[in-house]
């Protein structure tokens, strides 16, 4: 098919699903994005699409990539963008598109229940001990094995609260431990083995771009061959494979297998050595934590790391000589190996040279992160990802250096930009002042919490408050719960599309989280009338990994090519949450005076949705206060 009657035809099938909406109205810039889509994946060409909030991206992308007839992975940066595509956009394209197409949601395994660890919760004839746990995590766990036999996919966020971790990790694998299907009893029941089977035949299959990381440092083995892949909040890319595509190495990975196998060998001392190397090696890298290690990585650290090797070798041996008819314990076994030979593979790689790669030390000094990470993500794309499929790259906001970051060749690869059709100027209220206490005053907090309580009471509630911290966050729940009467919902409390769920039945409530609803979360109509940040979401200027890329790219142009895009995305994304439909009106806040009075104010400010602008807070007041009562 050519490029331009693949263009007509996706406005055609564009066009007749959306006719069917209540209240049916045509954006122009999703019509546009769905055309130039469409004629780039005729084309074979890879295309960027920096599409305005309220574009309909979704189905903008949806449509082209299903008329194409080929398989198409759809990578979203969120499990809440993931919940969204197979919630409401796929099965709304299922009814009114008139082409028959699947599709299927795959997970990484830790997401869903496992069987075979249910079974073995059940089988006493294996006399296997269990960890000891708490009454009310017995119950939990009771309770999950209950959904477990009635639930159709085994996904957790089917849940309507959040599991507690102990319970969760008693019934659910990760992906270091199962053996997979050929070698589980129930395998072809498992949960996460048949997501993977509905994957193998759908039209659409839709992950994480986290998943999408591991299937690139499997070689391709975990999701089935496609020709189109469509990367949603591609502004998020860089980081988000650079973490999947890396490894990580922590004492907890080493006792987790040391637990694994003494759950299948009698002698409780055979882990003795192991255990206390893995000590070892956290107390070697404990004092490197927020640094990078140079190569050759200090020696105590290599030490500790090849004598965990040989450890693992030899309880790796050992598992492999146990003898059992006993299924349940032959699949502890099978487990117990699957992991000692996953920590291996890692171990190896911290040992090797790692060329491109950045060694750093995260977390804290009592629970250390060795993290081995490619120093460009691009090189790493280029060979499995661009010279292999047709890809679409999607956000609200693409920074200027993303494609240079990503690797992604801007020859050969179309660029467009659509604007969104929403009325900005009009419709909101960009509300900042230079005259904010800066942010690390005393008196700071105060003034926050003053402007938040006045704000949300003007509003009626109906807020979405981010945080650049989760200290930040949990401060301001405790805070903001005893100084206004509406519900405050927080990420410790429910599953993140419950949330969603509760905030959009109640139109009093509020949500308190951090970076993760800074995108990917949708909120028309009267839901939300304020959404408040309290401060720029500058990264971390101690980030080990950023400091290595800031080092590559030259310390004068650091700030201008790393710091301030990414600034400006998460800024602009985080605004992007309030306008979702022609209607909708609201303010969004930034307590941050740099916005008012930084050299690169612009920058950001031009990143963001062309508001109304204001500093003086009553006008805000009454302008939410007018919007709630119309």
């Amino acid at each position: 098919m050519s490029g331009s009657l693949a263009g007509k035809e996706a406005i055609a099938a564009l066009r007749q699903v959306t006719s069917s909406f209540d209240g049916a109205e045509e954006r122009q810039g999703q019509i546009d994005m769905s055309h130039a889509i469409a004629e780039s994946l005729a084309s074979g060409r890879s295309i960027i699409v920096q599409a305005g909030t309220g574009t309909g991206k979704s189905l903008g992308y949806l449509v082209p990539a299903i008329l194409t007839g080929e398989t198409a992975v759809v990578a979203t940066a969120t499990k809440a963008l993931q919940d969204q595509l197979n919630s409401n956009d796929l099965p709304l394209l299922q009814k009114h598109l008139d082409i028959p197409f699947t599709w299927a949601v795959v997970k990484g395994r830790s997401n869903y229940a496992c069987l075979q660890r249910i079974n073995e919760r059940a089988d006493k004839s294996a006399q296997l001990e269990f960890e000891e746990t708490s009454d009310k995590v017995n119950k939990e766990i009771d309770e999950l094995i209950a959904w477990a036999k009635k639930t159709k996919t085994g996904d957790f966020d089917e849940l309507p609260r959040i599991p507690s971790d102990r319970a969760k990790q008693a019934i659910s694998v990760s992906t270091d431990e199962c053996p997979g299907k050929n070698k589980c009893p129930v395998g072809a029941k498992c949960f996460a083995e048949r997501a993977r089977d509905a994957a193998s035949t759908a039209n659409v299959v839709v992950v994480n771009i986290a998943l999408y990381g591991a299937h690139i440092a499997s070689s391709g083995n975990i999701l089935p061959e496609h020709k189109i892949v469509i990367f949603d909040e591609a502004h998020q890319l860089e980081s988000s494979l650079s973490d999947a595509v890396g490894i990580q190495l922590t004492n907890g990975r080493v006792s987790s297998f040391a637990s694994s196998v003494r759950r299948v060998i009698a002698d409780p001392m055979v882990t003795n050595r192991l255990e206390e190397l893995g000590l070892r090696f956290s107390g070697a890298i404990g004092p490197h934590v927020g640094n990078r290690l140079q190569r050759p990585l200090p020696s105590n650290i290599v030490e500790n790391m090849s004598l965990i090797r040989i450890e693992v070798a030899t309880l790796i041996n050992a598992l492999r000589e146990l003898k059992t008819d006993n299924e349940p314990t032959q699949q502890r076994i099978y487990r117990a190996q699957t992991q000692g030979t996953r920590l291996t593979e890692s171990l190896d790689i911290a040992l090797g040279s790692f060329e491109g790669y950045v060694a750093y030390v995260e977390g804290s000094e009592e629970r250390p992160i060795l993290r081995i990470t490619p120093l460009h993500i691009g090189e790493v794309l280029a060979t499995n990802v661009w010279n292999e499929h047709t890809a679409v790259l999607t956000s609200a906001t693409v920074p200027h250096s993303m494609p240079e970051r990503v690797g992604l060749p801007l020859d050969g690869t179309e660029v467009l930009t659509v604007d969104s059709p929403f009325d900005y100027e009009k419709n909101s209220i960009l509300y900042c002042s230079r005259f904010f206490p800066e942010v690390k005053s005393p008196e700071y907090k105060e003034f926050l919490y003053d402007e938040m309580e006045a704000l949300m009471t003007a509003a009626g509630g109906r807020t979405l408050a981010l945080f650049t911290s989760n200290a930040a966050l949990y401060a301001a729940i405790d805070a903001m719960r005893e100084r206004v009467p509406f519900p405050i919902l927080g990420p410790k409390d429910y599953p993140r599309q419950t949330l969603i769920d509760m905030f959009i039945e109640d139109e009093s409530a509020c949500i308190f989280a951090s970076q993760g609803f800074f995108q990917g979360v949708d909120f028309p109509g009267r839901t939300l009338s304020l959404v408040i940040l309290d401060k720029l979401p500058f990264p971390t200027p101690t980030d080990p990994l950023l400091e290595a890329r800031r080092d590559a790219v030259g310390r004068d142009k650091s700030f201008g090519e790393i710091d301030l895009p990414m600034a400006a995305t998460s800024l602009a994304q985080a605004a992007g949450r309030l306008i979702r439909t022609d209607t909708d009106r609201g303010v969004v806040a930034v307590f941050d005076s740099r916005l008012a009075t930084a050299k690169y104010k612009w920058t950001l400010i031009n990143a963001m949705p062309p508001m109304n602008k204001t500093r003086e807070r009553p006008v805000v007041e009454q302008f939410l206060r007018d919007i709630t009562q119309d």
